[in-house]
């Protein structure tokens, strides 16, 4: 059964209290750090920051969020998250006035539209008890929204969902590609760029995790196997 989002925000309230970050940020293994510094460039490529104002949804700790300012070269960047205990240590943790944190339903977004040039949503919808609907504020307050979410073609993954304590937990559930695809059409947007990226698994062993970043790039790029293998798909959308 799925949680409810306030069950949701619980659990990841729990990790921060727990971790002081999320576990696949804060003292992350080797795995964690090559499959978050793959997804950041993967976001990277598709996607030109430099000097836009960017709404990062679900920004959780806020440790992608400043990544994306630094590396893309933002102008202004605001992440929000439902999750109190996360925005607290996103504030703790930066200094950079040009980089603020809000707890905001990324389902109500409080925000004009078209009032940013990019909305950011890196993992999030596949929490969500609603995620269409996120995803249709994203493309109401930004010029283009891109996003990062789990690969439900998957093989691996869907079985990962089903016993993992961690996923269990975290109420993980993926979407293919084309459910995503079809949603950004039914919001009478368009998919404007996509990639399948990354191929190192989160909390993996660090000789496993070294291995698969061998081959990686080879895998992303080679049709099909890159639609059943990467762990990701990356789009951008925006109105037709």
């Amino acid at each position: 059964m799925k949680h409810s989002d306030k069950d949701s925000v619980q659990v990841f309230n729990r990790d921060i209290e727990a971790n002081k970050g999320y576990l696949y940020t804060t003292n992350a293994l080797l795995s964690s750090y090559l499959a978050n510094k793959r997804l950041t460039d993967a976001v990277l490529e598709l996607v030109d920051f430099k000097n836009k104002t960017v709404l990062d949804i679900g920004c959780g700790d806020g440790t992608f969020t400043r990544d994306i300012y630094n590396r893309g070269r933002v102008s202004k960047i605001i992440g929000i998250d439902p999750a109190h205990e996360a925005i607290d240590t996103a504030r703790r943790n930066t200094a950079d006035e040009n980089i603020s944190f809000e707890v905001q339903n990324a389902c109500a977004l409080p925000f004009e539209s078209k009032s940013f040039d990019i909305a950011h949503i890196r993992g999030v919808l596949h929490h969500m008890e609603n995620p269409k609907d996120a995803l249709k504020e994203a493309i109401r307050v930004a010029k283009l929204t891109v996003v990062v979410e789990p690969n439900g073609y998957n093989p691996v993954l869907k079985l990962l969902e089903r016993f993992s304590k961690y996923h269990i937990e975290h109420d993980e559930k993926s979407y293919s590609p084309a459910l995503l695809d079809f949603w950004i059409r039914q919001l009478g947007a368009d998919v404007k760029t996509r990639c399948y990226a990354g191929l190192v698994p989160f909390f993996c062993p660090d000789w496993m995790a070294k291995s698969l970043k061998r081959v990686e790039g080879l895998v992303e790029n080679i049709p099909i196997v890159k639609s059943i293998c990467c762990a990701v798909y990356v789009f951008t959308a925006g109105d037709k």
